[in-house]
């Protein structure tokens, strides 16, 4: 029987414990993405002593629970490892955390994660300044569910981001019962609406389908309020659009300008977090229309590029656009998606005159391969 498949951030994270005095490593991703899967692939090599403890298995998990997993883990020497999951289920955990840390610091390595990002790294922002390393760690990408589940590209424009999905494929109606239940209503039921104050969660739902409706799209916030069934203003927009990031599932990318102010005025470019998201809003058949398919294929070569370091933007000046602008360590790449539909050719020479230091790259079905394998090796090598 074949191993698991293991995610790349796994020998990350073993490198980073296997440092002398490493930081609190934390964890945060999008859910049923494989966070505790790879961590226990992790602790079954672990050659230190080590402790796991998971928060969710306990009745009642608070400040005492914690500090007897603390205890625990010193009990096994100097450097052994502790492993908290579902540490956000723990009241104060943050605080607690912090008080632990700063009276034996570095005596644990210490890992945390759970399956609410958007709680925990809210924790980590009110207490844990200056004692954490986060990884963050994305939807699987198309070479993972290559490697893991054989797919191709057509298969992964379609169902492409959340590994436990791949089971329930073959029939449409518990395929998108797992999206809508597993995934995305616990993400918006638990994680969202439970600690966030939102007062109308109808409405904020209704924003998440219409948005994943727009995958790779530039539209303005008072377009996207205006298909609410509601009255607002632009800022309710851009607060829904914070919250479905803060959760890993919608992103939006602000339009490229050397001048940083002007990008905070544009309309952003949605996109939805992984191709499976806009397949459970626009139905299975979506990819029937040309038009469609290409911008989903955009909004694939969108989220490999997110999870590269660095600043991700789009790019337009009348009728010339480009579709991605990556800057990283002072370089600039101007990235277009080629996927079959009409589209402008004329915007990477434009934006080639404006940023003359800009490198140009195009992306087809041809190629993504050798993107989604090593995103930062296909840009080093144009």
């Amino acid at each position: 029987m074949s191993l698991p498949y293991e995610r790349t951030f796994v020998g990350q994270l073993e490198q980073r414990l296997c440092e002398a005095n490493p930081l609190i490593q934390v964890l945060v991703g999008p859910r049923q993405v494989g966070k505790t899967t790879g961590v226990r692939q992790l602790l079954t090599r672990f050659s230190g002593r080590h402790h796991y403890a998971n928060a969710d298995d306990q009745l009642v998990s608070d400040r005492t629970w914690l500090l007897a997993q603390w205890q625990q883990a010193l009990l096994l020497g100097d450097g052994s490892l502790l492993v908290i999951d579902e540490i956000q289920k723990i009241a104060n955990w943050s605080d607690t955390i912090k008080a632990l840390w700063d009276q034996q610091p570095h005596r644990l390595r210490v890992v945390l994660l759970g399956s609410s990002s958007l709680q925990i790294q809210t924790g980590l922002t009110e207490s844990l300044a200056g004692r954490f390393e986060l990884t963050r760690i994305h939807h699987w990408c198309f070479s993972e569910l290559q490697a893991a589940f054989d797919y191709d590209l057509e298969r992964y424009l379609r169902y492409g981001g959340y590994p436990g999905a791949v089971a329930f494929e073959p029939d449409w109606d518990r395929w998108y019962a797992y999206l809508k239940d597993a995934i995305v209503e616990a993400v918006i039921g638990k994680d969202i609406l439970q600690n966030r104050k939102v007062a109308k969660p109808a409405l904020f739902r209704q924003a998440f389908e219409i948005m994943c409706r727009y995958p790779a799209q530039e539209i303005s916030y008072t377009k996207l309020l205006g298909q609410l069934q509601d009255s607002g203003n632009t800022d309710l927009v851009k607060y829904y659009l914070e919250l479905y990031e803060g959760a890993f599932l919608i992103f939006s990318l602000e339009k490229y300008a050397a001048k940083g102010w002007l990008t905070r005025t544009s309309s952003p470019k949605i996109l939805p977090a992984c191709p499976a998201l806009h397949t459970m809003t626009a139905g299975p058949n979506a990819l029937d229309d040309p038009e469609r398919r290409g911008r989903v294929f955009e909004l694939a070569v969108g989220a490999e590029l997110r999870q590269l370091p660095g600043e991700l933007f789009y790019w337009r000046e009348k009728n010339a656009e480009v579709d991605f602008v990556y800057r990283h360590q002072n370089r600039l790449y101007a990235i277009e998606v080629k996927s079959g539909r009409k589209k402008s050719t004329k915007g990477l020479g434009a934006f080639s005159q404006h940023f003359v230091d800009a490198r140009s790259v195009i992306v087809t079905p041809d190629n993504f391969a050798l993107l989604s394998a090593d995103p930062a090796k296909f840009l080093a090598m144009l």
